[in-house]
């Protein structure tokens, strides 16, 4: 594809996040909105008017139109949105969870195989300004604690808060850990919605590493905080407020030790995340956030719902 030449790029649901993926696809420079698809009159209205685009009556419409498409709809709709734009061939941005199961993962894998497209799951901590340091400075995590709290909000709860929110962490920490899943430990409870809302995990590596994650769905605040304990270094990091610190040993003693900010250039990450994904479309390359990673972490998500259904809290 010439560089000079603009990526039309599409957006598939244009809810609450799909209304931001066509807002940065009308703002980046080398790419062109075509449009959008969307089942709801009055918002394909609303996304239409604001952007100047063209809003399409089928998938196939859309994915013809398009050279790269974000499907931002329900979790239990992308394998079935994702397989018909694959037809069409385009490449595709799928919203994390890839999908709700791995037989789904298998058909999209396989598709975009046929097809040859790229598909990148949108995992968007990945491209979280603090996680471009973390990969830098996390070199041997021996335990490590992740926190996501957020008040209660009914999109997303076709599925459990572990596919709805504890999937950006999995997704961090095997990132990190780069070590086979050895043991998982589980529980969670429903509080308000058909599945889980809060939940508990604690995952043990082939490595030795431990990870504990927390998530609610139904907290009064939001936090989205990850600590990690290697030898001679603790990072706290929080993913929202793009900040964190480190403290580490200076010298051979263990009263030599130093705590400093981390230095971390702030940057919205679901803008850092579509230009990537577009440059990956443009020069034909693997994304950071593959359909590997993005299925690894769905198959942890499955097996942690599966331990917390299978063991329910005793009444």
């Amino acid at each position: 594809m010439s560089t000079l030449e603009k990526i039309r790029c599409g957006v598939a649901g244009v809810g609450y996040l799909g209304q931001h993926h066509a807002r940065i696809y009308d703002a980046l420079p080398d790419c062109e909105l075509a449009g959008i698809f969307e089942t709801n009159d009055a918002r394909a209205a609303e996304i239409c008017e604001k952007h100047k685009c063209r809003r399409f009556n089928s998938l196939e419409e859309l994915g013809n139109s398009c050279d790269a498409v974000s499907i931002v709809v329900p979790t239990d709709k992308h394998c079935q949105v994702a397989l018909a734009l694959l037809e069409t061939q385009c490449h595709l941005l799928i919203e994390k969870p890839l999908c709700t199961s791995l037989a789904e993962a298998e058909a999209i894998l396989a598709k975009a195989r046929a097809k040859d497209r790229i598909v990148q799951v949108g995992h968007i901590e990945h491209y979280n300004p603090v996680m471009s340091y973390l990969e830098t400075a996390v070199n041997n995590p021996r335990y490590l604690t992740a926190d996501r709290l957020a008040p209660f909000n009914p999109r997303g709860t076709e599925v459990g808060v572990v596919l709805d929110l504890m999937i950006h962490d999995i997704g961090i920490i095997l990132q990190l850990v780069k070590s086979p899943v050895a043991h998982i430990d589980a529980l969670g409870v429903n509080v308000i919605s058909p599945y889980e809302d809060i939940a508990n995990a604690r995952i043990t590596f082939a490595n030795g590493a431990v990870a504990n994650l927390n998530t609610s769905r139904v907290s009064m605040k939001k936090v989205r905080e990850l600590r990690v304990f290697q030898p001679g270094a603790y990072l706290s990091i929080d993913f929202m407020n793009q900040s964190g610190h480190l403290t580490r040993m200076q010298g051979d003693t263990i009263f030599d030790i130093k705590r400093e900010e981390i230095p971390i250039e702030k940057d919205e990450p679901l803008t850092r995340e579509l230009s990537s994904f577009v440059q990956c479309v443009r020069n034909h390359v693997n994304p950071k956030v593959g359909t590997e990673l993005g299925k690894s972490a769905l198959e942890v998500a499955i097996q942690i719902t599966d331990i917390i259904r299978s063991n329910p809290p005793s009444r």
